[in-house]
């Protein structure tokens, strides 16, 4: 009897020894067809991997076209506006120096210009220049800015109009500077022939 228990006992454990094969087998083939699916998953993320980045080089290219463009516009609106700055002045100058503009007109486009300072609260940093402005403001209208003066006196109103040309204050403190600089020019020029015709 104690022979066919240890004979039932090893085919027991043969027969728990195949089945322990068998699901190791079973399980084996299980994680193959799964091993298999992931790399055919792998496979199908690689390609669009691949897709997004090519996208993505494709967004990188229009955006440098983009930054292209803008800088190309951005540069032609800026060579415009100063085309339109320097007509403005030319035109004033003309009409000032042909007698159009005299300095008592000279006067609403001072009042004007004045209103200008308040773009200084917009850009305290620049207060040295809004300070000047406001001498250059006050020299003119006493009549006692040299030709140095109201040549800066211009060039700081035409970077009022650069920094704040949507503001029609800064096109007026331009324009007030170029009458003043027209006229100081003027009245130079008729000091010096009276003086030469002494």
């Amino acid at each position: 009897m104690v022979d066919a228990l240890s004979l039932l006992a090893a085919i027991g454990g043969l027969g728990g020894l195949v089945a322990i094969v068998s699901a190791i087998y079973w399980l084996g083939r299980g994680f193959g067809e799964i091993d298999g699916r992931f790399k055919l998953i792998d496979e199908r993320f690689k390609h669009v991997d691949e897709r997004f980045q090519h996208i993505d080089e494709r967004f990188k290219h229009v955006d440098r076209r983009l930054d292209e463009l803008e800088s190309r516009i951005l540069g032609r609106i800026e060579r415009l506006a100063s085309a339109f700055t320097y007509y403005h002045e030319f035109l004033l100058e003309v009409l000032s120096r042909e007698g159009v503009i005299r300095s008592d007109i000279a006067e609403v486009p001072a009042r004007e210009a004045r209103r200008v300072v308040r773009l200084a609260l917009l850009n305290p940093s620049t207060k040295e220049e809004w300070e000047r402005i406001k001498e250059y403001l006050d020299k003119s209208e006493r009549g006692e800015l040299t030709l140095e003066e109201a040549d800066e006196f211009l060039e700081l109103a035409r970077e009022v109009v650069r920094e704040y040309g949507e503001y029609a204050e800064a096109w007026k403190l331009h324009m007030y500077a170029t009458i003043v600089r027209a006229l100081l020019i003027e009245r130079l020029a008729e000091e010096k022939k009276s003086e030469e015709g002494r």
